[in-house]
């Protein structure tokens, strides 16, 4: 196991750049917005085994580098993204381009909308290179995508290991140095779990009630698993990448600081501790200890019945809201010819499949209307109260409970086992500390902590109050000058 470095993502390589420096670096002409696209796409090419996209756009994105070199040579005012190449997980429409979501009843749809907060990126100037791979319809956390155009996405540290999911693709193309951020999706930990392990930052903004206090407002232009637990997220190779294209998408430009850590109380639950593989416990404990030397306060009190209470709610909420969020996203995106049925007889990943027998027959249709106006609402003042109570600015825990595992092109998510116990289904491991929180509409944000001798990286999270994604980003600023970064993967250098 070893600690991340402490050096800073810059160099003369177009491809090591920040998003900052390549935004800058465009509109100072040190690079024009051609020469950067056009290295873009080669390195999307040269790693086009981790197979992290669906549809690359090499005709529309040098097409907008180009409108953007005439602007600078016009003199023009300038958008603040303005160059900046990013991806978008193939679940999130983009007008004109095909949305498949990675399954096949989807493969050609078109839709009409383009999803607000990648609308937003593109108003500031970024520029969309590549639709990225995915776990078939998003339901999984492997990313091993079992339709035959579209196939399983590899890690980048260790191409016969999976790169978390859904949001594989989009993990995959920043970690191997295609891009520096992009958008993905999280319902469950499907941002922040390939975060943490291709060692990327990922970002779930607050959804709260799913109104006011959504940050993010994407619905209908996302296919969805549960519009309850379903937001946009961000990932990048930094804290300040993700901050600058959330900063766009909210429409708040600022420079965030890091915050003082000094004084700070974090809240450990010993609940989100336990049952840790080997190496993830090392470096969690590492990092614990470096944030304790940096002045942070760790409160080691437990949060009551949080993972009993949490059980009753995520099931309920993903296997019953999308027999009416999937057909209300094919109409609000104008996508015809195609229903839920088509959609599901076109399954082809064994897992997903599975899934989707449960959401057909409506196994929770009972529970449904308890879990809303009962345990979630409990599950939120569980949160509210661990915050308040125990006086906490924000909550740590491993994001994962184990690194990566080798893909399994049988079933797309299997079983797994921790540090040589029984086995235990992939998707409940990887999904228990991540989903409390998505569950209750909380901020996260995951950042990478080290990496294990077999190179597969491990993260940290933090959540927040709802609503402090500001702080929570701030914070996240302070800890990766604590925590440093990792080194590329070999192969991407």
């Amino acid at each position: 196991m070893s600690p991340v470095s402490p050096s800073p993502y810059r160099g003369v390589n177009y491809l090591d750049w920040s998003a900052e420096d390549t935004v800058l670096s465009i509109r100072n002409r040190s690079v024009t917005a051609r020469d950067y696209i056009s290295s873009v796409l080669d390195r999307a090419q040269q790693g086009k085994s981790l197979n992290a996209f669906i549809n690359l756009l090499p005709d529309y994105a040098l097409s907008a580098a180009d409108k953007l070199d005439r602007a600078i040579a016009h003199g023009d005012e300038l958008p603040p993204l303005a160059g900046l190449a990013i991806v978008a997980k193939d679940n999130i429409n983009m007008a004109g381009f095909p949305t498949t979501a990675g399954t096949a009843a989807l493969q050609h749809s078109r839709p009409s909308n383009t999803a607000p907060s990648l609308k937003k990126l593109i108003a500031a100037g970024a520029i969309v290179i590549g639709k990225t791979n995915m776990h078939e319809l998003a339901f999984g956390i492997t990313s091993t995508n079992l339709q035959p155009f579209a196939g399983p996405v590899h890690n980048p540290y260790a191409e016969n290991m999976i790169p978390g999911g859904s949001s594989g693709g989009t993990a995959a193309a920043i970690a191997s140095r295609v891009v520096s951020c992009g958008l993905g999706t999280d319902t469950g930990g499907s941002a922040r779990i390939p975060a943490a392990l291709t060692g990327i930052v990922g970002f779930r903004p607050s959804v709260g009630d799913g109104g006011k206090q959504r940050r993010y407002h994407d619905e209908g232009a996302v296919v969805p698993i549960s519009h309850t637990r379903d937001t946009v997220g961000v990932l990048g190779r930094t804290v300040a990448d993700v901050t600058l294209l959330d900063s766009a998408i909210t429409r708040r430009l600022r420079v965030n600081q890091p915050t003082r850590l000094h004084g700070l109380r974090f809240g450990v639950p010993p609940v989100l501790w336990s049952g840790l593989d080997k190496k993830v416990e090392h470096a969690a404990l590492w990092a614990s200890q470096a944030l304790q030397k940096a002045g942070v306060i760790l409160v080691k009190d437990d949060i009551p019945k949080l993972l009993k209470l949490d059980a009753t709610i995520g099931n309920v909420l993903a296997l019953h809201e999308p027999l009416a969020d999937i057909p209300a996203y094919l109409n609000a995106s104008d996508v015809r010819g195609v229903s839920l049925q088509n959609i599901v007889d076109g399954i082809a990943s064994p897992d997903v499949k599975a899934i989707f027998g449960s959401v057909l027959n409506d196994t929770f249709a009972s529970e449904y209307n308890d879990t809303i106006a009962v345990r979630r609402p409990a599950l939120q003042k569980l949160y509210a109260d661990y915050f308040t109570e125990k006086r906490v600015d924000a909550i740590l825990f491993p994001t994962t409970i184990l690194p990566a595992t080798p893909i399994d092109t049988v079933r797309g998510s299997g079983h797994v086992s921790i540090n040589g116990g029984p086995p235990i289904d992939a998707f409940a491991a990887y999904t228990r500390n991540a989903g409390p929180g998505s569950n209750a509409g909380l901020p996260g944000l995951s950042l990478p902590i080290g990496i294990t001798n077999t190179l597969r990286p491990i993260g940290i999270e933090i959540n927040g109050p709802l609503g402090s994604d500001e702080r929570l980003l701030s914070l996240g600023l302070a800890l990766e000058h604590v925590f440093g970064h990792l080194p590329p993967p070999p192969n991407y250098k």
